[in-house]
């Protein structure tokens, strides 16, 4: 998976692992979000379960054994994926002075920053009003302030890949929103690897093909009008965030 870089990351998908991980975006977003610490429990399992098959798979002669020991081990390192994604949730969240919501909608009526978590990834999704000047694509002083508190929790988290997504309201054209939105996102994308961050970094612009809200109110256009941060354990947890 290739780091992003100014000269050779194009706009749009940025890797094969991306787009290998179409067919999880339709739903991954849609999921309920787990209570605190849910999702530790969920990735023990799964891993415990992925654990036992291979050891079973492993172990010639002894199965059963090799079963248990397998189960240890995946229960072992799944729980651990799932307590650093609530963990890295938390600490993004008390970064940007605001919690982990449960409702992307409704805190996105009265919050500029809204954090979120599923089983899969952490997700910032800042406001285009705090984020951009009307029609600009260049950070306002607030939201490099918020991008600079981000960088700092990433330094903790090496290893996690960040995606930059940008969305528009529907006013306008297609193709000039899509333009807007991916100047914004490989801005914010650029910033973040400007302040240091060595995680690899992918941008992209989804236009208007995906409101969080109808765009029929000022009030509705200015929740579409948006910037997300997914932050994603691994490869396999990468979506499609324009789906």
């Amino acid at each position: 998976m290739k780091r992003f870089t100014t000269k050779r990351v194009p706009m749009g998908i940025a890797t094969a692992a991306l787009g290998a991980a179409l067919t999880l975006g339709g739903c991954a977003s849609k999921e309920p979000m787990p209570n605190n610490g849910e999702k530790t429990k969920q990735g023990a399992l799964i891993g415990a379960l992925a654990g036992a098959a291979l050891g079973a798979a492993v172990s010639k002669g002894h199965r059963g054994q090799g079963a248990l020991i397998g189960a240890a081990v995946g229960a072992a390192a799944g729980g651990a994926i799932g307590y650093n994604l609530d963990k890295q949730a938390q600490e993004v969240a008390d970064s940007m002075n605001t919690t982990v919501s449960k409702d992307e909608k409704q805190a996105m009526q009265y919050q500029d920053i809204v954090v979120t978590k599923t089983d899969r990834y952490v997700k910032i999704t800042f406001k285009g009003g705090m984020m951009f000047a009307t029609d600009q694509a260049t950070p306002t002083p607030e939201a490099q302030e918020k991008i600079r508190r981000l960088v700092e929790v990433l330094k903790h988290y090496p290893s996690t890949i960040v995606q930059v997504v940008g969305h528009t309201d529907s006013r306008g054209s297609y193709d000039y929103n899509l333009k807007l939105s991916q100047r914004r996102a490989w801005n914010v994308a650029e910033m973040l690897k400007r302040l240091g961050v060595k995680n690899p970094i992918y941008a992209r612009g989804c236009s208007f093909s995906k409101p969080l809200v109808p765009n029929d109110t000022p009030e509705h256009m200015a929740m579409n009008r948006r910037v997300e941060i997914y932050l994603y354990p691994n490869e396999e947890s990468v979506i499609n965030a324009c789906l």
